[in-house]
């Protein structure tokens, strides 16, 4: 008889584990603690819930790592990419989604599956028999936390992520918001009209400033420590770095004219991004925050076309767990300890949606393989997937270890034949690469994904 597999999570990586293990026919338990049990930043019982942003960034698959590994989970059979496709929303070249819609999608196609069996409430420990895959993403539960601090001798690092808030379309001001995406990027009207744009003067730029300094914080718990990441840093702690940091940041005015005053460049531009199929939600882009709630709807209602803003959620900031992944894992993304357990998704310490669900889609088909008495080696490290993998699991100093997007600096290096070629040439280069070795691995795969 095949043995089961069981996953522990239904977040973005433990939902592609298991959907890519059921694929190739092991019989799968994947336990999820909500809503029995809840964490502060869910708001639902539903699998691959996304929780802070609605986008999985660039979709460029020729000239952008992140897009490349849309690619590869694409190619790969991955249920994410599938749903987001079928629910995603103009984004100006990103890829964002209606994240209800997509959370319900996963949510129904996982439960009809009918190897997979859903058994709710909290796994507190760490198995010593079966094959597990820890997908428990960076709000692992206290319990299980504890367990794995235990099993594995070291204290688990952490940064703290913030949540950008999100408005109600119709409490915003179009006399003074205008819609374009930045260069107008985008194949249709729709797409080059994603994004909703707020102007501010350098008047206006500088108060708003002097208010964010001044905004109530809130306090972290005592004896918590821990860095921010740096891609999902704080507003307010961007600020403290400069004044004009956000004005090269999130607020940049670049590729932009305002439609309702086109003879004024404005200073600096906040932006938001439509959250749901809908359009009655809008987030505001790159405004994670740790302000109170009090001093948020203060400090975002001087934004002009906000004055009245109506908030269906403010930021929030919570710690994230991860492992020291280069000292724990091997290549198959196994606890070296314990080799029976697989670690996936951002508590191996990647960052962000899209690289978390392909670290589950590569433990779920790593251990399937092994279930079924084969052996699959890990994808080859000039994909997206391998070079992630590889950066996790060796190359990154342990020493230093920290979250990390997907990125053209973790590939090997490529040699452009023909002489010195410039970015755009060099990122293809990686891409078309990548391609070729990517499916060939599928194609050698021991385990065939099922249709």
């Amino acid at each position: 008889m095949t043995q089961e597999l069981h996953i522990v999570g239904g977040g973005m990586a433990g939902s592609e584990a298991a959907w890519q293990a059921a694929q190739a026919g092991i019989p799968v338990v994947l336990h999820e603690m909500r809503p029995q049990i809840g964490t502060f930043a869910h708001q639902t019982g539903n699998f691959a819930e996304m929780v802070c942003s609605n986008s999985f960034r660039s979709d460029d698959d020729e000239r952008n790592a992140v897009g490349l590994l849309h690619w590869e989970m694409r190619a790969a059979g991955g249920l994410l990419m599938e749903m987001a496709d079928r629910h995603a929303l103009p984004a100006g070249g990103a890829l964002a989604v209606d994240r209800e819609a997509f959370a319900q999608a996963v949510t129904e196609r996982l439960r009809a599956h009918p190897l997979i069996r859903v058994e709710p409430g909290e796994i507190t420990r760490l198995p010593d028999q079966g094959h597990w895959i820890v997908a428990t993403g960076p709000l692992t539960s206290d319990a299980l936390a504890q367990a794995i601090r235990a099993e594995t001798g070291t204290e688990s690092l952490a940064f703290f992520d913030a949540i950008a808030p999100i408005v109600h379309f119709d409490t915003i001001d179009l006399s003074q918001a205008w819609f374009q995406s930045r260069y107008d990027k985008g194949e249709t009207e729709e797409e080059r009209k994603a994004y909703l744009n707020c102007p501010m003067t350098k008047d206006q730029y500088e108060a708003f400033i002097d208010a964010l300094l001044a905004a109530d914080k809130a306090e972290f718990r005592e004896g918590e420590t821990a860095g921010y990441f740096d891609g999902c840093l704080p507003i307010e702690v961007m600020a403290e770095r400069g004044r004009e940091t956000l004005r090269h940041g999130p607020m940049k005015p670049v590729g932009l004219t305002n439609a309702n005053d086109p003879t004024n460049k404005p200073y600096a531009v906040v932006q938001l991004r439509r959250d749901n199929a809908l359009g009655t939600l809008y987030n505001i882009v790159g405004f994670q925050t740790k302000m109170k709630y009090g001093a948020q709807v203060e400090v975002f209602r001087m934004i002009p076309g906000l004055q009245e803003a109506g908030f269906a959620r403010l930021g929030g900031i919570h710690r994230n767990t991860f492992l020291n992944s280069p000292t724990l894992l091997d290549d198959q993304m196994r606890l070296r300890s314990r080799p029976n357990l697989r670690f996936a998704g951002q508590v191996t310490g990647v960052e962000g949606y899209v690289e978390s669900a392909a670290m589950g889609l590569v433990a779920g088909r790593l251990a399937a393989a092994e279930i079924a008495g084969q052996m699959l080696p890990p994808p080859p490290r000039v994909t997206a997937m391998g070079a992630l993998i590889a950066h996790i699991t060796g190359d990154a100093d342990a020493k230093t270890f920290q979250p990390m997007n997907v990125n053209f600096g973790l590939f090997p290096p490529i040699d452009m034949k023909g002489g010195r070629r410039g970015r755009k040439d060099r990122y293809k280069g990686y891409t078309d690469r990548a391609k070729e070795a990517f499916s060939d691995w599928l194609a050698s795969a021991p385990v065939s994904v099922g249709v």
